[in-house]
């Protein structure tokens, strides 16, 4: 077992003191209920990673590695509380710089736990190169988009665009996937599933079934899958 009840009764309680006096004085239950089994997890999963992709890295950090930091960036926010009160792993391409790349995603908070995959407000180039694949290969997207495992548990989201995009015929079969300005994908959990002993091994399964919509994103944008 990965994680235990502790994670996210001390998510519940920072989303009740937010600030950070109440962190300081609780920085060990963190490292203990949070930090710790999110990096175990991740060795965990770098070890079964490579049977969905060789390219893909699971790295236990959080600068420049697969845990998101705890610390909001509150610069330019309204809100002004200083910590983030969700855990969250993202498992990105050798390549791949920041989160606006393909990647495996792992989102643990109270009331809303789920694991996602794709790609998340990708650049202009990126898009581009996304919807091109789309338009030019439309029978290789809809293998990937309509894969029975795949389709099985995950729906797909993120934002799209109202009218068309420029360059693209209005009445393409798939304007809609080509209206998409992320190309994501997303099963929600319960907390129950996460702290279960085999809840690693339920992980990989979703991703082996989500490999197929990876494989075209990532071969997509010209890197090896």
């Amino acid at each position: 077992m990965f994680f235990k009840p502790e994670l996210f009764s001390f998510l519940r309680d920072l989303k009740e003191n937010n600030n950070r006096i109440w962190f300081d004085a609780h920085k060990d239950q963190y490292e203990s209920a949070v930090k710790g089994p999110m990096f175990e997890f991740i060795e965990g999963f770098a070890d079964r990673l490579p049977a969905i992709s060789p390219h893909y890295q699971a790295i236990p950090r959080m600068n420049g590695g697969s845990m998101f930091r705890i610390y909001r960036d509150i610069r330019f926010s309204k809100d002004k509380t200083p910590y983030k009160t969700a855990a969250a792993l993202h498992f990105r391409h050798e390549s791949a710089r920041d989160v606006h790349t393909p990647g495996f995603y792992l989102h643990l908070e109270p009331g809303e736990v789920f694991v996602g995959c794709g790609i998340w407000k990708p650049s202009g180039e990126t898009l581009s190169r996304i919807r091109n694949r789309i338009a030019e290969h439309p029978d290789q997207w809809l293998k990937s988009r309509d894969d029975k495992n795949f389709r099985s548990v995950f729906k797909l989201g993120g934002d799209s665009l109202v009218r068309p995009p420029k360059g693209y015929d209005p009445d393409h079969p798939l304007i809609e996937d080509l209206k998409r300005k992320d190309y994501l994908a997303s099963v929600e959990l319960t907390e129950k599933r996460a702290l279960q002993p085999d809840f690693l091994d339920h992980y990989v399964e979703l991703c082996l079934k989500a490999a197929p919509f990876m494989k075209f994103l990532t071969e997509s944008i010209g890197l090896p899958w």
